[in-house]
């Protein structure tokens, strides 16, 4: 198995887009990617721009040759859109995959209309029925049932995780479930995975409630301490406060976590976190 992390806070962008490269498959997750708009009054630095068009171009290379495209949810960041701003992936600038297989994602559900068009965008591109994947098992690949977007009851709906095992490898994606919820770390543990890219905590939305860092902390160190690799990322590194958590997280796990920089052997490119 190999993987390969394209986009997220780490790298320059928004989003926790990634491939799985297994012997059968080519495994694309969350294709979608996006910049803040605004942050701090500051428009994204014309260097962000430029990463952020050098990695959805390799997102558009990975989506014509995937043979499996999951997708944890339907926020902006994390799919291709039909009415994307100029930081986003357009759904007009992909091809086609050439052998695509499955498609999988959350049915519609209690969705927002917003989340249901863009879901109704990617079946028409594509051409097929959006069947719901949610606690679907299918060969290697696994979906959770729909967890909590962040803290349960808020505005933000769900999202789906997905476990991928070969060669002896599990690896599991969790896409903004922020550890703030202990239902998405309960079955993550119950998959018994060797690596797992997490959205950490948005510490930047939640400065002066130190319980809320604590107990994403708690949920962080129960991880890390039942796998190998814990990859962090995504809302937790929108801040520079977040990676000071992280570095605090891993003096307490030491050599079990990391970023999605540090996993591909890249230098850190806070570019959301340096607009404050």
């Amino acid at each position: 198995m190999d993987i390969f992390i394209l986009g997220t806070e780490s790298l320059g962008v928004r989003g926790l887009s990634c491939v799985v490269q297994t012997e059968e498959s080519y495994i694309l997750l969350d294709p979608g990617i996006a910049l803040g708009y605004q942050r701090y009054g500051l428009l994204p630095h014309p260097f962000q721009i430029a990463l952020g068009r050098i990695i959805r171009n390799q997102i558009v290379d990975c989506f014509s040759s995937a043979t499996d495209i999951i997708i944890s949810h339907f926020h902006g960041d994390h799919v291709p859109l039909a009415d994307a701003n100029p930081y986003q992936l357009s759904i007009y600038s992909l091809d086609r995959p050439r052998h695509l297989a499955h498609v999988w994602c959350p049915g519609a559900g209690d969705s927002s209309d917003i989340m249901q068009h863009r879901r109704m965008a990617i079946s028409h591109f594509l051409g097929m029925d959006l069947a719901p994947s949610e606690g679907l098992t299918h060969g290697q690949i696994s979906f959770s049932m729909p967890m909590p977007h962040g803290k349960a009851g808020n505005n933000l709906g769900s999202v789906m995780m997905a476990r991928i095992e070969a060669d002896g490898t599990v690896f599991v994606h969790a896409s903004d479930i922020q550890l703030l919820e202990w239902s998405p770390v309960e079955q993550i543990l119950e998959w018994e995975p060797d690596i797992v890219l997490v959205s950490g905590p948005p510490v930047y939305r939640n400065t002066s409630n130190k319980a809320f860092a604590r107990e994403a902390m708690e949920k962080a160190i129960c991880l890390a301490q039942n796998m190998d690799t814990l990859i962090l990322d995504h809302h937790l590194l929108r801040s520079s406060k977040g990676m000071k958590w992280l570095d605090d997280l891993n003096e307490r796990v030491p050599g079990h976590v990391a970023c999605a920089a540090d996993f591909m052997g890249r230098k850190r490119c806070l570019l959301e976190a340096h607009r404050e």
